[in-house]
């Protein structure tokens, strides 16, 4: 049994409380009793605890998938501890090999600040910018030296480091891996180190690099932080994690009606899972909204309010109601809750129109979809086709012929 649910140990309600904000929607909290520790040391001193969340600018846009830890970062900002927004200008220069089956070409220093520019103006959406701390990792990986990076390198076995999931696989397979590669853990956990970090978040792809700051802190002789690590959220077709390279995301800059609408083309089933990471109601509230559902409520309306609530925040609350009534007079009535699905294989970039229609069964022929358009009966996410040249690439898509006609198709 853990510390945190040990009947020996009487936490306060505060603690409580900001024990379950952080376990609402994670992954893993590890250790949880060390954070419960933590958590009961800063109510007793009366000193906020460090979080710490670090992103690489590797594209000059955030999505909401990018958002999930941010959310978590708000909660906990929310609660009275220090944030600190790490923007990892100098790590980007080694690029992240997490996840990668090859060596990831670093960026330019050029395109490393381009990117940055624009990095804590979208977070700013989510944090509240007057309680967080902005850093940049080359403040102390610059002056660290040649030198220093030797010392720092000597306190990680090469064993150690090849049991990281992509490197072990990478060198199985007879894969390169350039030696640079070895140095991203090692600066990211010496971020940790620099910072004096509590708690880093991240995704689940991470967890290497959060243990490596854990490890290197000891080693430093720091109290070692705790990770939090959060789920990849799934994008629009439910199935993939949310990336542009997909089609399956939400920019967190895109209008406000395009944003409204792609929430609404979630499945209902994902529609949970979006509210227990991205949404800011209480679990109580999600679970009585739940209940409602179950009840008989139609699902569309707990959609809808995820909707609004996500487009609110990323633009405000008149765009979203704008945004919902843009969406009820452009679909006259709506789509329906339950739709039959389908994918299909693309042949090559994008698939006309025409052709889509026929193999999605809702047109006899290529023709008959091209007359359909003509009589103006053909919608694409609720919005009418004028154009039968019309080309559609990678996505999920909800196509609706008459009145009655639905299908959802990914194309892929």
């Amino acid at each position: 049994m853990n510390q945190a649910s040990s009947p020996e140990i009487a936490l306060s309600d505060r603690v409580q409380e900001a024990l379950a904000v952080t376990l609402r929607g994670c992954d893993e909290l590890i250790p949880q009793a060390d954070w419960v520790r933590k958590l009961q040391a800063s109510e007793s001193k009366g000193v906020p605890l460090r979080i710490k969340l670090g992103l690489d600018p590797t594209a000059p846009d955030i999505h909401i998938g990018h958002t999930v830890v941010l959310n978590k970062m708000r909660q906990l900002q929310d609660l009275g501890h220090q944030v600190i927004f790490l923007i990892g200008d100098f790590t980007s220069l080694i690029g992240d090999p997490s996840g990668r089956n090859s060596t990831r070409p670093p960026l330019t220093p050029e395109q490393i600040k381009a990117n940055a520019e624009t990095y804590y103006r979208q977070a700013s959406l989510v944090l509240d910018p007057a309680k967080t701390e902005i850093r940049y990792n080359s403040e102390w990986s610059l002056p660290l030296g040649s030198m220093g990076m030797i010392q720092l390198a000597a306190k990680y076995t090469v064993a150690r480091m090849m049991e990281r999931n992509d490197f072990h696989d990478r060198f199985k397979a007879g894969t390169p891996i350039s030696v640079h590669e070895f140095l991203y853990p090692l600066m990211q956990g010496y971020d940790s180190v620099a910072l004096k970090s509590d708690l880093e978040l991240g995704g689940t792809d991470q967890k290497f690099n959060l243990l490596m700051g854990r490890h290197l802190q000891a080693e430093y002789g720091q109290e070692p932080q705790c990770i939090l690590t959060m789920p990849l959220l799934e994008g629009l077709d439910g199935v993939d994690k949310m990336s542009k390279s997909k089609n399956n995301y939400i920019g967190i800059t895109e209008p406000a009606n395009t944003m409204f609408a792609k929430v609404l083309s979630i499945s209902d089933e994902l529609m949970w899972r979006w509210y227990t990471l991205l949404s800011f109601k209480s679990i109580a509230e999600i679970e009585a909204l739940k209940a409602e559902v179950a009840g008989g409520r139609n699902p569309k309306d707990a959609k809808v309010m995820l909707a609004k609530e996500i487009t609110a925040r990323f633009h405000s609350s008149a765009a979203a109601d704008a945004a919902e009534q843009d969406f009820i007079n452009r679909s006259k009535g709506g789509v329906p809750d339950e739709i039959e699905e389908q994918t299909i294989t693309l042949d090559g970039a994008e698939m006309g129109i025409g052709a889509l229609l026929k193999t999605a069964g809702l047109a006899a022929s290529s023709g008959e979809g091209n007359r359909l358009i003509d009589g103006g009966g053909v919608r694409v996410d609720s919005a009418v086709v004028s154009d039968k040249g019309l080309k559609l690439g990678a996505g999920t898509y909800v196509l609706q012929v008459g009145k009655r006609k639905f299908k959802r198709v990914t194309l892929a």
